[in-house]
């Protein structure tokens, strides 16, 4: 229930604050006053979009501040969900930036639009001459329908369902288009794979296979640096070894006079053997370097191999063709996998289809079963605003294919003539009529939907004298249950509040502002006469204003 409603810099408004009660309460002034501008900023923090038009003074911010008492309505789970502190009472402020930027706030904790928005939808019912209009359109019809079956669950859980639906619709046509490109490239990947598991490449082949190409094809150098050098360390006469082993025999016998002479033939037996070692090593190479044209030939053309897939799939080891292969593999399983998850996916699809099939089904009849009651109790409300010879029928139809709501399409079908044809409500009814079936479904729905606050924007619009009383009465019934706030030009409606706000401009220094202000019960009678006088209040006007106000 809004407790407060502070306004600063908004529209025509400079700065205003008013303290609103529970039960009825009406804001009445005259045409252009500013009285819609306070419900504007009202829904600017029930989570409604604005821009920077709506600043007064183009260089400050705007300000909205509403306080709300929120307990015993079920709002706990929200706010905790939500990180918010949960009291009693809610503050919600909405401020507008000059750059255009815009804040929200629930508790002094910023949220977002959203948010605001959802947590708006619990508290307040805003209906504007606007909203009256939207009672012509299907959906808001079949939603009407649907808060009087209490079907909001059951449509929350559909729609859910539903929206799983269409995302198992859409991967699987991802899938299938996938599957469909797959297929087309599945030739092109198999080559691609065979070519290379043929080649049947080792790791590290590529730099062996140089390796001996070289030697190939430098064998006969190789040979004759081989032959030159064993010639020299041991197989000439003159040979190294063979002067190694005179210096040898000499420093053998010169040792017996000289100690020194001891360690250096040591040192020269380590030469001796090394050099052994090494002429036995050459004579090895010697014999594993043989030149043959064949293998010559057999590792040009198996490395010609390798060079041509290296460059093909740009890569620069065997290394990175293995990679490659791999790749290609997982590439061919993915594809034959493919149909695997196809399968599942429709499986899914399928069993899915049956779900919503099912909670579509569940839904239509108990909007069938709820459709004549509701009829029967509107009609019952309709007849008491002024029209009995009306008549209305909710007509059920199913629309081509499954949808967010359901199957069903809901129209209100109305005459307010006694034997007149039902025809769409749109089609038929007049703007007053349509305010007085806005009044008797909100009053309906009033006792079904636990919500704290209902505001009505000139809902009676069109209308006056006796009906406008009955409007009233209405009115004054359903603030039994919740607060009730109403613009209204009707005085028999303003004399059933219990509050009554008066929105008028003020002069300023330099221009005109609108403000408000709580009547008391003397200015409240005063402003009923002027609203039941063409012009000046006279006494007859004072007195039919307090016996509206007495009835």
């Amino acid at each position: 229930m809004l407790q407060h409603l502070k306004v600063e810099n908004y529209a025509l408004i400079r700065q205003l604050e008013i303290a609103v009660g529970d039960g009825f309460a009406v804001i009445t002034g005259e045409t252009g006053a500013g009285k819609s501008i306070i419900i504007g900023a009202l829904s600017l923090i029930l989570g409604q979009r604005a821009d920077t038009q709506v600043l007064l003074d183009t260089t400050k911010k705007c300000v909205i501040e509403g306080t709300f008492l929120v307990s015993g309505y079920s709002l706990e789970e929200f706010f905790g969900k939500n990180d918010l502190d949960y009291g009693e009472q809610a503050i919600i402020r909405r401020e507008i930036l000059p750059n255009g930027k815009s804040r929200a706030f629930i508790n002094d904790t910023p949220v977002s639009l959203q948010l605001l928005k959802e947590l708006g939808m619990s508290l307040v019912d805003i209906h504007s001459q606007n909203a009256v209009i939207t009672l012509n359109n299907y959906a808001a019809q079949r939603d009407i329908l649907d808060d009087y079956a209490g079907n909001n669950a059951m449509v929350n859980k559909y729609q859910a369902e539903f929206k799983q639906l269409g995302l198992l619709i859409t991967h699987l046509q991802h899938l299938r288009e996938e599957d469909n490109k797959a297929r087309r490239d599945q030739d092109y990947y198999q080559f691609l794979f065979e070519e290379l598991n043929n080649a049947a490449f080792i790791v590290g082949e590529q730099e062996e296979l140089e390796e001996e190409l070289r030697i190939q094809t430098h064998a006969e150098e190789i040979k004759t640096v081989l032959y030159s050098t064993m010639q020299l360390l041991a197989y000439e006469d003159s040979s190294i070894q063979s002067r190694l082993t005179e210096a040898q025999v000499a420093l053998r016998r010169a040792a017996e006079f000289h100690p020194a002479f001891k360690e250096i033939c040591q040192r020269l037996d380590t030469i001796y053997i090394e050099l052994g070692d090494i002429s036995r090593e050459l004579a090895r190479i010697d014999d594993t370097v043989v030149y043959t044209p064949l293998r010559i030939e057999h590792i040009n053309e198996r490395l010609s191999i390798i060079y041509h897939l290296q460059q093909k799939h740009r890569t620069n080891s065997v290394k990175d063709l293995l990679a490659m292969k791999s790749e290609f593999a997982i590439r061919l399983d993915n594809i034959v996998s493919l149909s695997d998850r196809i399968a599942h996916t429709e499986k899914q699809l399928k069993h899915q289809e049956e779900i919503v099939s099912a909670l579509a089904n569940e839904l239509s009849a108990k909007r069938k079963n709820a459709a004549s009651p509701f009829a029967l109790e509107l009609l019952t409300l309709i007849k008491q605003l002024g029209m009995p010879e009306a008549n209305i029928r909710i007509e059920i139809s199913n629309t081509a294919e499954l949808n967010k709501d359901g199957f069903d399409k809901v129209t209100f079908l109305f005459n307010a003539n006694r034997g007149g044809e039902l025809k769409e409500l749109s089609n038929i009814a007049s703007g007053g009529e349509l305010s007085r079936v806005m009044l008797s479904v909100k009053h309906l729905l009033s006792g079904r939907k636990k919500l704290p606050t209902m505001v009505f924007d000139e809902i009676d619009s069109g209308l006056s004298g006796e009906i406008a009383g009955k409007m009233g009465n209405m009115m004054q019934q359903m603030a039994q249950s919740m607060q009730v706030i109403t613009i209204t030009h009707l005085p028999q409606i303003a004399a059933k509040a219990k509050s009554h706000f008066l929105v008028f401009k003020e002069n300023t220094e330099h221009d005109m502002r609108s403000n408000i202000r709580l009547l008391d019960p003397e200015e409240r009678v005063f402003e009923i006469a002027k609203m039941l006088s063409d012009e000046q209040v006279t006494e007859t006007g004072l007195k039919a204003a307090q016996e509206l106000i007495s009835r």
